[in-house]
């Protein structure tokens, strides 16, 4: 009974005055937890991969990493003003049932991404264990699917209060432990091999810095109000962009430069990080810290599981599912869980296609993400709270500027995006004869998605601007 008690009642609704509370500090252990992971070492491997220099991986890392979560941070601003959920204050933006489009994508990538951590986490606690030798394969991976499911669900199905208590816990267990991994591992950095890795193009480097923006950041934009709706509608708006940008970025920015380093140093790392980017982090430990290891890494991806989890059930509900968003956040737990183990157990080689997927939904988001920031900033009174949810309101039933926007958004994205983690993906990347063709020196860059990231955000501020005053003229 206490547990059922414990199951955040709220859904797509406004939050009540009353049930307003905390500062703007409080939003730096959910995003710190939600992106404090091992996995972001692996990505100072992979900006090295685009050819370029460790200082240039270092500030491909701030840039995009940052860049994307000021990003969050605006959206965050919805929320404290308004105390919706994000896809529920999309609606101002796409009209009532317009919406669905956003929402139904947003669904998409919330779910992928659950179920790639805890697949994550599993197959971490399966190469720690077999490299300790004392548990069978197959059982290794099984406790560790159970407790990285059973967190993610306890989180993500019982809400935000348990969230906020959960986070606080992982973000300071994972801090010490990942300092721990830090420790153990610096003696592996070889400066004067950093040093010689030479600097890369132009392309490289804004190559690098997309996959920080797509691969960190940009996929939480469409949660970001889900955690700040429930602070004072009086507090600080810098202070909200401030601590979110700030619990986001920070871990993420030294773990990817510290993996820079670490990749810099040794080809053999690199190159293993490519094909296992967790189980490949273990090989440069001592044995007596490997159980450690494993609780850092199912915990850091449990952190952002949650998050995402919570998300998506908000997300199924907004879209027009017409069940409590714990029921909801349950079927996507299920459908998370049977992906899963399809993921560890029975496909081994479905990550390569699957990343390709969320790739590939990467590219609409990042038009919605920009639409979603450029409403918030354009907009200078609080939402008509009754009106998202009625289609006689002022938001209407459909705005086909900002769908239109997405699907032209989409479009152009596509064609300067070259996808080579799935053969059936091989159709992108139509328009990059304009800058050298599919095999040039922008075949990696993924330039599709800036392009996408300003068709969305100068787009609406030309199309909706009057649309957006009209809006607001009623609160008069």
């Amino acid at each position: 009974m206490n547990i059922l008690n414990s199951i955040e009642p709220h859904g797509t609704n406004f939050i009540s005055e009353s049930e307003r509370h905390g500062n703007a500090r409080s939003l730096f252990w959910p995003w710190a937890a939600g992106n404090v992971s091992l996995l972001a070492l692996s990505y100072g491997s992979f900006f090295l991969g685009f050819g370029i220099s460790f200082w240039q991986a270092t500030w491909a890392a701030i840039i995009g990493t940052v860049g994307s979560f000021i990003l969050v941070g605006v959206s965050s601003i919805a929320g404290k003003r308004s105390n919706a959920p994000t896809m529920t204050l999309s609606r101002a933006a796409f009209g009532v049932k317009g919406n669905v489009l956003p929402g139904f994508l947003s669904y998409l990538v919330f779910v992928g991404w659950e179920t790639v951590l805890v697949s994550l986490a599993t197959l971490a606690a399966q190469t720690v264990f077999a490299r300790l030798g004392h548990i069978n394969h197959n059982v290794a991976g099984v406790l560790g699917f159970m407790v990285a499911a059973g967190l993610t669900v306890f989180g993500g199905v019982l809400g935000f209060h348990t969230i906020m208590r959960i986070q606080r816990w992982l973000t300071t267990a994972t801090i010490i432990l990942t300092v721990g991994y830090i420790a153990l591992t610096i003696h592996k950095v070889n400066w004067h091999m950093v040093q010689s890795i030479h600097s890369g193009s132009r392309a490289g480097f804004i190559g690098a810095m997309i996959l920080g923006i797509t691969g960190i950041g940009l996929g939480w934009v469409n949660s970001a109000a889900d955690y700040s709706r429930y602070l004072p509608r009086k507090t600080s708006t810098g202070g909200v962009i401030f601590w979110t940008v700030f619990g986001s970025s920070i871990v993420p920015v030294i773990l990817v430069i510290y993996g820079a380093l670490l990749a810099g140093s040794s080809k053999t790392l690199s190159n293993a990080i490519a094909s296992d980017p967790i189980g490949a982090l273990t090989t440069i430990l001592p044995t007596w810290y490997l159980i450690p290891f494993a609780i850092v890494a199912i915990l850091g991806l449990v952190g952002g599981a949650i998050l995402d989890l919570y998300s998506s059930g908000i997300t199924l509900v907004s879209i027009g599912l017409p069940v409590k968003r714990h029921v909801a956040a349950s079927i996507d737990a299920t459908i998370m869980l049977i992906g899963t183990i399809y993921f560890v157990w029975i496909a081994p080689n479905f990550s390569t296609p699957f990343q390709g997927f969320l790739i590939t939904l990467g590219v609409p988001i990042a038009v919605w993400s920009t639409i979603f920031v450029a409403d918030i900033l354009m907009r200078k009174v609080d939402y008509a709270e009754s009106e998202l949810f009625s289609t006689t309101g002022r938001y209407g039933i459909y705005n086909f500027r900002s769908i239109g926007l997405v699907i032209v958004g989409t479009i152009v994205g596509w064609g300067f995006v070259t996808n080579s983690l799935a053969s059936w993906l091989s159709w992108q990347g139509y328009f990059m004869g304009l800058i050298g063709g599919k095999s040039g020196a922008w075949a990696g860059a993924n330039v599709g998605v800036i392009a996408a990231l300003v068709i969305g955000f100068v787009g609406h501020v030309l199309l909706s601007r009057t649309r957006i005053k009209k809006q607001e003229a009623h609160n008069g």
